[in-house]
């Protein structure tokens, strides 16, 4: 998701799977020009940060707007490579990833860091803790992504309804057959599947018809001034009223106040994220919270 934001567990991966247990090659710097030279050194950081492990996670709680309780947690990633402990947001380090090609050996990490956390919270009251965790286009459109879920929520004994998978909308998915086939086959698994930013493309509703999924997040700049335009209100009230009608449910990004908070249960959206919600936390709680909402 695009969200506001969310802990962490520091476990190396960069495993291959199961069959073959060698560290992953990650790809050599390349190009030669002057543009080249100067992305280079995210380049060599983000590597390293893979490497030497990195990356940590912050949790966000994401909250019924029927009872208030909280329904789960989205894991959102930070790079902790900073002197004196200062944490780099997603949007700064995410970008170089994809266009270096390092986004799925990312992407594995967080997997592999959200399974493990959720296989030891599995006792003392946290077996109904859920996250969700936000998935590239080109980790869904791997041949062997799916099959790399199975096999990790297996070796920790992790039951799947545990976890959610965020497509984020915006993504330019350049093999919808195949991202179709691993949003079904993630829900055969017992997965969740949530679009992400939903709205925030051209191609918004090319994806709500094609690819199979649970939850409908509804992108944040529709929220964020909901209380004040006329057009926004339009556009979450008929989103919410789609997805209800298709029996999926719908989660509104970047809700920052208890006004806005009336208006989403008025128009039937089913959950809510945001600093008016909860901030991002680096420890996963081990069971789930009530949220002060207003109203419930």
């Amino acid at each position: 998701m695009t969200s506001s934001t969310s802990t962490e567990v520091t476990t190396r991966i960069l495993l291959a799977p199961a069959r073959d247990r060698r560290p992953r090659r990650l790809p050599a710097a390349t190009g030669s020009s002057a543009a080249g030279k100067r992305r280079r050194p995210w380049l060599a950081r983000l590597r390293h940060a893979i490497e030497r492990d990195l990356f940590v996670l912050h949790f966000q709680p994401i909250a019924s707007l029927r009872d208030g309780h909280v329904s789960h947690y989205e894991a959102l990633l930070r790079l902790a490579d900073e002197p004196g402990g200062a944490l780099t947001p997603p949007n700064a380090f995410l970008p170089a990833a994809e266009r270096y090609g390092l986004i799925r050996h990312v992407d594995r990490m967080v997997l592999e860091k959200t399974v493990r956390l959720l296989a030891e919270h599995a006792g003392g009251g946290g077996g109904d803790v859920r996250v969700a965790i936000n998935l590239s286009a080109m980790s869904v459109t791997d041949e062997d992504m799916l099959a790399t879920i199975d096999r990790t929520l297996a070796r920790y004994g992790v039951d799947p309804t545990r976890l959610a998978l965020e497509l984020t909308e915006t993504s330019a998915i350049s093999d919808i057959a195949r991202a179709r086939a691993f949003c079904a086959g993630a829900l055969q698994l017992g997965c969740r599947v949530a679009l992400d930013d939903f709205g925030a493309g051209f191609g918004s509703f090319h994806y709500l018809k094609h690819l199979p999924f649970s939850e409908l997040k509804i992108d944040g700049a529709f929220i964020r001034r909901l209380t004040s335009s006329r057009t926004d209100q339009l556009i979450v009230r008929s989103l919410a009223g789609i997805a209800r009608g298709m029996g999926r449910e719908t989660i509104a990004e970047f809700v920052g106040d208890r006004p806005t908070i009336g208006m989403l249960r008025g128009y039937g959206v089913d959950y809510a994220q945001g600093f008016e919600v909860g901030r991002p936390a680096p420890l996963l709680p081990r069971g789930l919270a009530k949220a002060e909402l207003v109203g419930v």
